[in-house]
């Protein structure tokens, strides 16, 4: 199974990556900026592209390597990751990457340095990693990963190799989500059963500490099955090419039953009651899907960890790992990732009241034959707003979704926002 198998609709640059990684290391440049819209992978493609370079068979093995799978799971040494749930990356955090920029790998060929969100840098924190990917540490491979090229100073596009992503198209997305993506439990579900099983409060806080608690053993989680050929074409047309919104609506059913609420509240509002009511459902189903996430997420990393230390699910964390292993699921960090996650479900759901407006549009202008619905579930309704509304006011709601978007990304107060915008979004009295 290659490194790349997981790669959706990205041919051009997966061939021209796995040539650089099978080379013989001479003419790597040591310095890439990979492109791509939203949940297009640019991220996955760093991973892969790094694994490739590391791993001794080129991510290539039928099956994966120690190193690749590592790699993968951002667990090795020799392959850093910068992210933040900040708005902006602090420049005390790339000076630490550029003083590891210059240590030598530990096990493997390369010391590689991926970077997410790297339009998120101040000019001055830009500068700091300018001068590195000028004269680069010869050992040293940095991997920025951005929407867009325009996103990134022009400085530093000069310097790196630039390799831009597309927008998968929706057959590919429906393949990879059938092949690749399984469906899960609610996690919520599972966590208050395996709660009760190990006796309440007291089990999971034997389960955070790493300790074994003294209560029946709880019962195995369903095995994850897969996503049926139906769904995984609906995905694929409601994703709009995100390949992580569709593997979040393909692993947890309610997130994608949250979305077609949304999408049926907004087309049934005409009062301003409705709106406040609806808005307030929307933050705080964003809120408790932000924590379930993040719980969730704690727990896997625990889950690789254990796995990695040769660990079984039920057996006691030792004394000397057990510090590292509840660093792993903080209250602080919890509660961090909740709220950079609460702002990711309303960014989401904004996505997801634009496609409304934007079938609206098709409407409109009579273009379903060539471009289609997205929300083919409430033509119905959608066809009877686009007689409501003109081209204007469609065009007028479009403005407020994105006016909302960049005031919550802003960290305004985002219950107030999204009343706002529902209220903007309500049908004007004739």
């Amino acid at each position: 199974m290659s490194v790349w198998d997981a790669i959706v609709g990205q041919p051009k640059v997966v061939e021209e990556l796995r040539r650089v990684a099978e080379g013989d290391g001479r003419g790597v440049a040591q310095s890439w900026l990979i492109c791509g819209p939203a949940g297009s992978g640019t991220m996955q493609v760093a991973r892969a592209f790094a694994a490739a370079l590391e791993s001794p068979d080129h991510g290539e093995g039928e099956l994966p390597t120690k190193i690749t799978s590592q790699i993968l799971a951002d667990r090795f040494p020799d392959v850093v990751t910068l992210s933040t749930d900040k708005v902006t990356i602090g420049i005390d955090e790339v000076r630490d990457l550029v003083t590891l920029s210059e240590q030598m790998p530990s096990t493997a060929p390369w010391r590689i340095i991926i970077i997410e969100n790297t339009e998120r840098m101040l000019e001055r924190t830009t500068n700091v990693l300018l001068k590195e990917i000028e004269e680069p540490s010869a050992h040293t491979i940095w991997l920025l990963c951005a929407p867009s090229a325009q996103d990134v100073l022009p400085t530093i596009r000069s310097r790196t190799r630039l390799v831009t992503l597309g927008v998968p198209v929706a057959d590919e997305i429906a393949t990879w989500l059938e092949r690749e993506v399984r469906v899960l439990e609610d996690p919520t579900k599972r966590e208050r059963a395996r709660a009760k099983a190990v006796g309440g409060r007291a089990g999971a806080k034997a389960a955070r500490s790493g300790k074994s608690a003294k209560a029946p053993k709880p019962a195995p989680a369903p095995e994850p099955r897969p996503v049926s050929h139906e769904t995984a074409v609906r995905i694929a047309r409601l994703c709009e090419g995100n390949l992580d919104i569709a593997r979040l609506y393909a692993r947890y059913p309610s997130v994608l039953r949250s979305r077609d609420q949304l999408v049926n509240n907004v087309l049934k509002m005409t009062r301003a009651s409705q709106a406040v009511v609806f808005a307030g459902e929307l933050y705080g189903s964003a809120q408790e899907q932000a924590n379930e996430r993040a719980e969730q997420a704690a727990g896997e990393r625990q889950a690789e960890f254990r796995k990695l230390n040769g660990l079984s699910p039920d057996e006691t964390v030792p004394a000397d790992l057990r510090r590292a292993y509840t660093a792993l699921a903080k209250k602080d960090d919890i509660k961090r990732h909740a709220t950079r996650m609460t702002r990711d479900v309303l960014d989401r759901a904004f996505t997801t009241i634009a496609s409304i407006y934007r079938d609206v549009a098709v409407f409109q202008n009579d273009a379903e034959g060539s471009v289609g619905l997205i929300n083919i579930e409430n033509r119905d309704a959608i066809a009877e707003l686009s007689a409501q509304l003109t081209r204007e006011q469609t065009l007028a709601r479009m403005d407020a979704i994105s006016t909302a978007r960049r005031r919550i990304a802003g960290n305004g107060n985002a219950l107030l926002d999204i009343e706002a915008l529902f209220c903007a979004l309500l049908p004007e009295r004739r």
